[in-house]
């Protein structure tokens, strides 16, 4: 039995034709796409680096020990297929996503969703200004929940160094959005 990390274990009775490693890998789709686009900073983008990453490990699945976490294991291979593609040269400047039609959704306020995406795409665009590292170590421990030992594992650094990149991310976002609100942004 693999174990899939925080996303919980694979059900029983798996569907005929389908294997647990398989299934482990559906169950971690919408982790493994936060991380991706923590990194990316577009869905289009995060949506082929979690293609990828998932084409790769069925093909190395041989290589996945199991007992050990797939989430890690994942994480690791979206991570270096997102360095390799950005190796010499800087990342695209990206656009926001655009807002959703916000009063389509039954029951909800549009106004108050429309001005929470809005701040939202603001948190995202200064995220995607902070250095890679400090993107990924805040993306492990902040939005995956990871512990900062796990993400230390994950990374390949010392604890001591994830902390100072959560750190220092989190000091840069809390500057970036103050000085939104200064200048009146949300």
């Amino acid at each position: 039995m693999s174990h899939i990390g925080r996303a919980g274990t694979r059900g029983k009775g798996a569907e005929q034709g389908v294997d647990a490693f398989s299934q482990d890998l559906v169950t971690l789709l919408p982790r493994l796409r936060r991380f991706a686009r923590a990194l990316a900073g577009n869905a289009a983008e995060a949506d082929d680096l979690v293609q990828a990453a998932c084409e790769r490990a069925l093909r190395m699945k041989d290589r996945f020990a199991p007992g050990t976490r797939l989430d890690s294991w994942m994480f690791t291979i979206i991570r270096n297929l997102w360095v390799d593609t950005h190796r010499g040269g800087a990342a695209r400047q990206r656009d926001a996503l655009p807002l959703d039609e916000a009063e389509t959704v039954p029951g909800a306020d549009g106004a108050a969703l429309a001005e929470w995406r809005v701040a939202l795409g603001q948190v995202e665009r200064a995220m995607l200004r902070l250095p890679a590292e400090q993107r990924e170590a805040l993306a492990l421990v902040c939005i995956e929940d990871m512990s900062f030992q796990e993400a230390s594992d994950m990374l390949g650094v010392p604890i001591g160094t994830v902390m100072s990149r959560v750190a220092r991310a989190r000091l840069a976002l809390g500057r970036a959005m103050a000085e939104l609100e200064r200048v009146g942004g949300r």
